[in-house]
C-alpha cells in the first residue's frame, strides 16, 4: 500500500540554493534595525535628555540647598553693601550648589531713600531701563514669594554695583555668573507703589568660597 503522508504536500518544496539567499539577505537586512533597536533602548535607559543639559539640570537641582542662619546683616557684608537703618522688610538667602552659589538680599525704600540708596553705589556705568520684561530662567527670589526683577518692566532700573572695583575692572561689564574676589552684585530698583521701591540684590560666588554661619541648633 502506498503511505499517503510518503509524498509532500503540495505546496512544500525541497529547500534549495534560492531560499539559503532569501534567508541571509533577511538577516543582513534585520542587523541594523536590532542594533538601532538596542541603542534606542540604551538612550532611555542613561537619559535622553543629556545632551541638552537636561540631566545636568535635574542633578544640580538636586544637589542645591538653601543655607540656614543667613541674615541680612550677613549677606551685606559679603556682598559689601550695606542696609539702611529704615529699610523695611529686609530679607537675605543664600543657595549653596555645585556649580556656584548664589547670594540674595532684598528690602524696601521710600522712594527718596532708594534715590539716595543707589546716588551712595553708582554702577558701573549707568542705570538701565529695561524696554520689556526679560525672559529670564532664574528662581531666586521666588524663595521669598517675589517675582524675579528680570521679568519687571515698568518702573525699574537695573546695574551693576561693584564695591571697591578698580577703573579697568569697571570698563567691562561683568559676567553675569561672575565669581572673582572683586566682585559685583546685579542691582534692581523697581518702584512698586507711587511712595515705595524695593531693592533686588543678587551675586555669585564659588562653591564654599564664604563660611557659611552656624547653624541654629534644634
Amino acid at each position: 500500500m502506498t503511505d499517503p503522508y510518503a509524498r509532500s504536500a503540495p505546496d512544500e518544496k525541497t529547500p534549495g540554493p534560492e531560499d539559503g539567499r532569501r534567508r541571509r539577505w533577511w538577516l543582513i537586512a534585520a542587523v541594523p534595525v536590532l542594533a538601532g533597536a538596542v541603542i534606542a533602548a540604551g538612550v532611555l535607559v542613561t537619559g535622553a535628555d543629556d545632551g541638552k543639559d537636561g540631566g545636568r539640570a535635574a542633578r544640580e537641582a538636586a544637589d542645591a540647598r538653601w543655607a540656614e542662619g543667613i541674615t541680612p546683616e550677613w549677606m551685606a557684608e559679603r556682598m559689601g553693601l550695606d542696609v539702611p537703618a529704615t529699610a523695611g522688610s529686609p530679607r537675605a538667602a543664600y543657595e549653596v550648589t555645585s556649580r556656584f552659589d548664589t547670594g540674595l538680599l532684598t528690602f524696601t525704600l521710600t522712594r527718596a531713600e532708594a534715590k539716595r540708596y543707589l546716588e551712595k553705589h553708582p554702577p558701573d556705568g549707568k542705570w538701565l531701563e529695561p524696554t520689556s520684561a526679560q525672559t529670564t530662567n532664574a528662581h531666586d527670589f521666588a524663595h521669598f514669594g517675589l517675582p524675579e526683577p528680570e521679568t519687571l518692566k515698568k518702573g525699574v532700573r537695573y546695574g551693576y554695583v561693584c564695591p571697591g572695583a578698580t577703573a579697568e575692572s569697571a570698563q567691562s561689564p561683568p559676567d553675569t555668573y561672575d565669581t572673582s574676589d572683586e566682585r559685583c552684585v546685579r542691582l534692581y530698583a523697581h518702584d512698586y507703589t507711587p511712595t515705595r521701591a524695593r531693592i533686588y540684590l543678587r551675586t555669585h560666588f564659588d562653591p564654599g568660597i564664604s563660611p557659611l554661619p552656624p547653624t541654629p541648633s534644634a
